[in-house]
């Protein structure tokens, strides 16, 4: 059950980060007068900082290091970063006290209101989220629909920032992770939307089952009343659906389905009980590949499904530019395509991003290790990769694989700027020079969007040295 904003009032919150999530956390807990205490295991931190972070305002307590038993005792909630591991012993002597956990997306829900719209899976979340977006604002625009359309969750703004800006006439469009459904309780999209599941995360959820079972959690409270769009080429997502408490439509990029949104002919159709929907000619969208074809099924779907007209739909896909960070085009440099994929940041998103480029590529990967395994990476390259050039902390790891799997042009370089140098000095007028790293960017920067940016920080340099 829900509660009420003024329950809040005077409870004791202990908020369990300090990142953005943490810090949002703290913000609407203290707008609802609850009495916080932000905590966070790196002793390394300096309370300056986050103090900063949360402006003059705030009258939180920090504690930093260690977490003190005498405080587990007076707590009456704890809320979760997504960044926080729930398997530390910190969170099993909160979990072993009794104390409510939520995670930054159930506070935010339980303090939000209005229409939700949610979206997880491994790859196309920010995309299908962004578009989504535009989408519900054009509806807004077209028709008054909403007094506001909120875009928030793992797209980089936080949940918990928008969340007392909400009204019952409100629409929120939410890209949801699978740390951030870890923690979700009462948390019911009116509409969800899991885009497929493949590895990913391993380190965090250690098993596939695992992390299976928490993806599928966006759907767990919904009902026959509400809607969840599935792709129907994920054996995994096929078999959940069979189970799932909600009103299952179907999308898909390889056949033709009886009802549900699907590709033909190049076209992207509806299919309901009772007709048969144009959505949009897949040659006017600027979006390129197959990938991003069904990322605009989704989002068409589940629009469709929230009530906002074709017509609509159409002309917010069709104006809609990809998303920073994927599969961007950065500039060209004598003959020499540059495309930022940044946010291929496991092997199968990596796998989307080679498949998009219409060039031989010289391709950028490696950074953090989640614990994926990158044949199939290797083994979609498809002749079209002339060089590998590889950095961070798996660099060795992949290019061992790459190897085994016969692919030998594999360059290690010391950093990003030197790999990016690498490749302006092999690549040949027409060749294409990507950055998808199949890789977190953890070690080397704070964030894909970090890494992205200093790939096109480089590709710049490069023109004005020509």
């Amino acid at each position: 059950m829900k509660l009420l904003r003024s329950e809040v009032e005077n409870k004791k919150v202990l908020v369990f980060g300090s990142g953005i999530s943490g810090i949002g956390a703290v913000k609407l807990l203290e707008a609802l007068e609850a009495r916080v205490v932000l905590y966070d295991g790196n002793e390394k931190l300096q309370e300056e900082q986050i103090r900063k972070q949360l402006g003059t305002g705030s009258v939180c307590s920090i504690v930093l290091g260690e977490l003190p038993k005498e405080l587990i005792s007076t707590l009456d909630l704890v809320v979760m970063s997504p960044g926080v591991p729930l398997d530390i012993p910190a969170v099993e002597q909160l979990r072993t006290a009794g104390i409510p956990i939520w995670g930054e997306v159930e506070l935010a829900y339980q303090m939000g209101a209005g229409k939700v719209l949610a979206i997880t899976g491994t790859n196309g979340k920010t995309t299908t989220t962004a578009l989504l977006g535009e989408i519900m604002k054009a509806d807004r625009a077209a028709r008054n629909t909403y007094d506001e359309v909120y875009v928030v969750g793992n797209i980089g703004n936080a949940y918990t920032k928008e969340a007392l800006s909400m009204k019952d006439t409100s629409c929120t469009v939410a890209e949801i992770s699978s740390f951030q459904l870890e923690t979700a309780d009462t948390f019911r999209p009116d509409v969800s939307g899991i885009l497929n599941i493949t590895e990913d995360h391993l380190n965090r959820h250690h098993t596939m089952e695992e992390y299976i079972r928490v993806k599928e959690l966006i759907a767990a409270n919904q009902t026959k009343e509400d809607y969840c769009i599935l792709n129907y080429e994920d054996p995994v997502l096929r078999e959940f659906a069979a189970g799932c408490g909600a009103t299952v439509v179907f999308f898909s990029s390889v056949q033709r389905l009886e009802q549900g949104i699907f590709l033909e002919d190049g076209k992207i159709l509806l299919r309901t009980k009772d007709q048969e929907l144009e959505i949009v000619d897949t040659k006017d969208l600027k979006l390129l590949g197959q990938h991003n074809y069904e990322n605009v099924m989704a989002a068409s779907a589940m629009a469709y499904y929230a009530g906002v007209p074709v017509e609509i739909i159409r002309r917010a896909v069709t104006e809609f530019k990809a998303v920073a960070h994927r599969i961007e085009f950065v500039d060209e440099i004598q003959g020499v395509a540059y495309y930022n994929d940044s946010k291929g940041t496991n092997p199968d998103a990596a796998i989307k991003g080679i498949q998009a480029m219409n060039r031989p590529t010289l391709l950028i990967g490696g950074g953090y290790d989640k614990e994926s395994s990158y044949e199939e990476w290797i083994e979609a390259f498809d002749g079209k990769v002339k060089y590998l050039v590889l950095i961070g902390q798996t660099r060795e790891k992949i290019q061992e694989t790459a190897h085994a799997c016969g692919f030998m042009n594999t360059i290690l370089a010391d950093n990003l700027e030197e790999a990016v140098n690498i490749c302006a000095q092999k690549a040949q007028k027409g060749d294409a020079v990507l950055l998808s790293p199949a890789c977190a960017s953890w070690g080397q920067f704070d964030n894909y969007e970090q890494r992205g940016d200093k790939f096109k920080e480089y590709v710049g340099r490069l023109k004005a040295y020509k």
